[in-house]
């Protein structure tokens, strides 16, 4: 089945209906969509043919018709891809600006593997399909949209508004880390990328928003095994796959030290009070109480959704040794993939699994490279958790509010690492069902459109204002 744009937002607000009562913004709800569209028909992919410029020079061409001065507006090319700033001036200079980042560029995509091109934008039964349509064109345009409508408004900022938009977030990251650099007087960022709340499967109502203040480290270790190796009719003790074996079964069965920062303590403390399920729901309680409950810690890190949350997690994900079926190997290599619970170093943590192998041929090296950072949370502040609190009730009605710390990567580690606060705070909410991001056929509901413009204009007015 399919609809007339104009016929699927009227079906978003009746579907919102009951959830909040809002103000409609139709101009602004109809240029999201047609930005998204436009966004995702430019393949914007490292490498070969990548169009994150021309998405650039689309959202630089609506903020110019919108009334932005051209002078306030930078595209700048960074290898084959480019970023984009664009600034709307405050009344009072003194203040920090407010940051709203989000990236333009998308993971590959196969239009063979798929069930409609990836790159040709469709909208179909209530959802926008195509590649970026969840990470993160949608909402990138949102919230780009969100801010004209604010000037056609006449609405002033006092503090400056600042659009960041990245341009391989999902690869390098090289200029996620420059356009942090040089907005590291920032107040605060808004980081739109992805979703933020959940939607009931069964009803498509709001189940609970959250507000992301930190993310683990992620960091890759190869271990390396080597020795003289020989003919295979002549086994000895010292055989580089055996010893790298042992090694890896040791560290597949550490658990690191279970920890809490502000960030998680309140999201341990929200989520147990709308998990359905009870023992999960207790445990939750029982490892606020004391993070080195055992029964706790057994529920939670037997929970896929939840034992990222506990501690650091370390674990072999590859593994590669020998040279011949006939020969001794003479070496054996692992790589450990990491997530760094914040407020450890990455040569910390590889001390760690160094002494836990227990194995002295092993040599351990960090071989991420310069793609990840160490970042603190970000801290809890009072204006930003009741500013997204307004925002979230105005555009959804009264739903749970629940910070989280991901372990995934944003470009919110940059600004972190430097002492920015950030915060993952998209307006968007998502069924588990509808989660495709990086994966095939990915989507986002339309019905997301009028609270979106509602939640972003709210917000931006509350935090530009002061």
């Amino acid at each position: 089945m399919r609809y007339s744009i104009p016929v699927l937002l009227s079906l978003g607000a009746s579907l919102l209906a009951p959830m909040a009562q809002a103000k409609a913004y139709p101009e602004a709800e109809a240029q999201v969509l047609d930005l998204s569209k436009k966004a995702i028909a430019l393949r914007s992919v490292r490498g070969p043919g990548n169009k994150t410029g021309e998405v650039a020079s689309l959202f630089r061409d609506a903020l110019v018709k919108a009334g932005w001065d051209a002078k306030d507006i930078e595209i700048v090319p960074l290898d084959d891809t480019a970023y984009l700033i664009a600034t709307w001036k405050g009344s009072d200079p003194s203040l920090k600006p407010l940051v709203i980042s989000a990236h333009m560029d998308v993971v590959e995509a196969k239009p063979q593997d798929w069930q409609r091109d990836p790159f040709t934008p469709v909208v179909e039964n209530g959802y926008l399909y195509g590649r970026g349509a969840s990470d993160t064109k949608f909402e990138a345009a949102l919230a780009l949209s969100s801010m004209i409508e604010l000037r056609r408004e006449g609405f002033k900022p006092k503090r400056s508004i600042v659009i960041a938009y990245s341009g391989d977030e999902e690869t390098t990251m090289d200029t996620s880390k420059v356009i942090a650099e040089r907005l590291k007087n920032a107040e605060l960022v808004l980081n739109v990328d992805g979703s933020s709340g959940s939607l009931s499967e069964e009803t498509g109502k709001p189940l609970y928003w959250s507000w992301q203040g930190a993310e683990k480290t992620y960091v890759d270790y190869t271990v390396t095994v080597t020795n003289a190796g020989g003919h295979s009719s002549a086994p000895r003790p010292d055989n580089a796959i055996v010893q790298l074996s042992e090694a890896m079964a040791r560290i597949g069965a550490y658990h690191f030290k279970p920890e809490l920062n502000d960030v998680t303590r309140q999201y341990w403390t929200g989520a147990s009070k709308i998990e359905p399920d009870p023992k999960l729901a207790a445990a939750m309680k029982a490892f606020v109480a004391n993070p080195d409950d055992p029964a706790a810690l057994a529920v939670l890190r037997a929970n896929p959704a939840t034992v990222g949350r506990v501690s650091t997690t370390c674990v072999p994900t590859m593994i590669s040794g020998g040279h011949a079926q006939n020969a001794l190997p003479q070496s054996a290599t692992a790589n450990i993939n990491c997530r760094i619970f914040p407020g450890h170093t990455r040569a910390e943590i590889m001390a760690e699994l160094e002494k836990i192998a227990a194995m002295p041929a092993a040599k351990f090296a960090d071989v991420t490279g310069d793609d990840s950072v160490e970042a603190p949370a970000s801290p809890v502040r009072p204006d930003f958790v009741a500013a997204v609190g307004r925002a979230v009730k105005a555009a959804w009605g009264p739903v749970p509010i629940i910070p989280s710390q991901s372990s995934g990567a944003s470009d919110s580690m940059w600004y972190r690492a430097l002492g920015v606060p950030s915060y993952g705070a998209s307006a968007s909410m998502i069924k588990d069902s509808d989660e495709f991001a990086h994966g095939l056929n990915e989507r986002i509901a339309l019905l997301n459109i009028a609270p979106g413009v509602v939640y972003y204009t709210t917000l931006l007015k509350d935090l530009a204002a002061k």
